[in-house]
């Protein structure tokens, strides 16, 4: 009966997180092509250099934005979900840093993100048994 549970509360919480995730990702890197929420950044300092230089590279921004666009969509509609919240983890890493170090007052961003992350890497445990090979044969 207890596993029966618990069971069921792990896959409504992967259910919940994969979706919460799925929709972060996709509505912000969506925004960064198509500017449908209103922003007016006022950085100074460190934080408007950082964002600056990440921005005059040219390719990073979208190279970034496109995968969480994909990494979104695929968590929400679930399909190669282990694998897009593996490669979306080292993004909500970011995020999570930047949002706690540089602009504090943005630390539930980076809580919604590695949040959810942490817990769908822990949910697709299994999944990712093959990377975990200390000497792999070909």
């Amino acid at each position: 009966m207890l596993a029966a549970t618990f069971r069921l509360a792990m896959k409504t919480s992967t259910i919940i997180c994969r979706i919460l995730l799925g929709l972060i990702y996709l509505v912000f890197g969506l925004d960064y092509f198509f500017h449908f929420i209103p922003y007016q950044p006022n950085h100074t300092g460190k934080v408007a250099a950082f964002k600056a230089a990440l921005l005059n590279v040219g390719y990073f921004y979208p190279m970034i934005k496109s995968i969480q666009i994909i990494g979104g969509l695929s968590l929400l509609i679930n399909r190669y979900a282990p694998f897009s919240a593996v490669v979306v983890f080292p993004i909500s890493v970011n995020v999570f840093l930047y949002h706690t170090i540089l602009v504090p007052s943005g630390w539930l961003m980076g809580v919604l993100l590695i949040v959810p992350n942490l817990f769908l890497g822990f949910a697709y445990r299994n999944y990712y048994s093959g990377m975990f090979v200390r000497t792999p044969k070909v």
